[in-house]
């Protein structure tokens, strides 16, 4: 039986939560119609618009989340000091943007725009689920493929994959110094990645096409030994050797 003031207990589940809740988790937690709780988020999120409240409700990873406004980040901030989220090195933003851009992609590709090894900080990624592995590719020796996770996308409050920034954008947010949930560190390292990339795709006459995934339940016929395949490293041991990268968080 839904709750007798659904605006009230969506709200309160919203506030409660420090993950996005999908529709259908909601619509389970409140007994209630889908359709209902539809409008009770909508509601919810023109009431705060409305009376320029400290919050705003957000689509983000599939699902919605009570986030703080853009103009209270810096006094939110100021008490968190300290209390910092996940914080990721260059390393580990360099290759996360390069993945979040021309996913799926292979640890290979990965490595010849970075010019260092990256299984170390593929390793943590992975293992903060940043990104995930997503099947083989059907070139030789079916090399692994890497996308972004949800958590990627909570991480930079990202409603899908679309709402990525275009790199002119990037460019404008780091000249404008405008607060944004990254830091400037972070800012400015996606900003540049995603710049480069777009350079080298434009000035690349036969750019290369995507890869066709094989699922790895698919996998049946591929052979370890080829002497083509890519060493990957094992989820969640970064590891060390020469000419790695030093963090890999």
């Amino acid at each position: 039986m839904p709750p007798p003031n659904l605006l009230a207990a969506v709200e309160a589940l919203l506030f409660s939560s420090d993950q996005p809740l999908t529709l259908a988790l909601l619509t389970d937690a409140l007994e209630a119609p889908a359709d209902q709780i539809a409008a009770a988020l909508h509601q919810l999120g023109r009431d705060y618009e409305a009376r320029a409240a400290g919050v705003e409700l957000r689509e983000i990873a599939g699902g919605w989340m009570l986030v703080t406004t853009s103009e209270q980040a810096e006094f939110v901030g100021r008490m968190l000091r300290g209390k910092r989220r996940m914080r990721l090195s260059r390393a580990a933003l360099e290759t996360m943007a390069i993945i979040a851009y021309k996913q799926p992609v292979t640890k290979s590709e990965v490595e010849a725009i970075r010019g260092v090894d990256s299984s170390a900080v593929l390793a943590t990624l992975l293992e903060r689920n940043l990104v995930t592995i997503r099947g083989r590719s059907k070139v030789v020796g079916r090399p692994l493929l890497y996308g972004t996770t949800p958590e990627f996308l909570e991480y930079f409050g990202l409603k899908d994959l679309t709402e990525l920034p275009r790199p002119e954008e990037l460019r404008a947010l780091v000249a404008a110094r405008e607060p944004e949930q990254l830091d400037m560190m972070e800012l400015e390292v996606v900003s540049q990645v995603a710049i480069d990339l777009a350079a080298s795709e434009a000035s690349d006459a036969d750019p290369a096409p995507r890869h066709e995934i094989i699922a790895l339940d698919e996998e049946a016929d591929f052979d370890a030994s080829d002497a083509d395949a890519e060493e990957e490293p094992a989820h969640g041991t970064p590891g060390g050797s020469a000419g790695r990268d030093a963090e890999g968080g």
